[in-house]
């Protein structure tokens, strides 16, 4: 069960990497209505990776498959690196808003202010550089490093 769910974890940030990737770079193509269904395609995908890892990362960490709560509760660089998720998620709540929003948009036939598309994508851009500093606190805290 340890090595599924620690397969799985890892698994899920390159699904989740490629899911930021791609949702940045439809975003900065969209020019109208037609070219949302690359984006929220992406974003699915996006969403999905991210159920995965909360649910795996907090399993690993809190339902004694690893090292156990204290462990974690207790590191500073696992405390930094739950701080760099977050982050990650804090950004995403805007883009996650305006997606359903058009979503709904989308399936009535609505004009869509696509006008915050670019923005996002660089936000995105932005959530795949913290991911990226997360797998490197990951790496130093397996290593026991800090």
């Amino acid at each position: 069960m340890r090595i599924a769910f620690a397969f799985l974890h890892l698994l899920t940030l390159g699904i989740g990497f490629y899911a930021i990737w791609t949702r940045a770079n439809a975003l900065k193509k969209v020019k109208d209505s037609s070219g949302l269904a690359d984006v929220f395609r992406a974003d699915n995908i996006w969403a999905l990776a991210a159920m995965l890892w909360i649910v795996t990362g907090l399993w690993r960490a809190f339902g004694g498959l690893e090292k156990g709560s204290q462990y974690y509760l207790h590191s500073s660089i696992f405390i930094f690196k739950i701080t760099m998720f977050l982050t990650v998620f804090a950004m995403e709540i805007s883009i996650m808003r305006t997606l359903i929003k058009w979503r709904g948009m989308y399936k009535r036939g609505e004009v869509i202010d696509l006008s915050p598309a670019r923005r996002f994508a660089i936000i995105s851009h932005f959530q795949l550089g913290i991911i990226s500093i997360i797998v490197l606190l990951a790496v130093i805290m397996a290593r026991g490093g800090w």
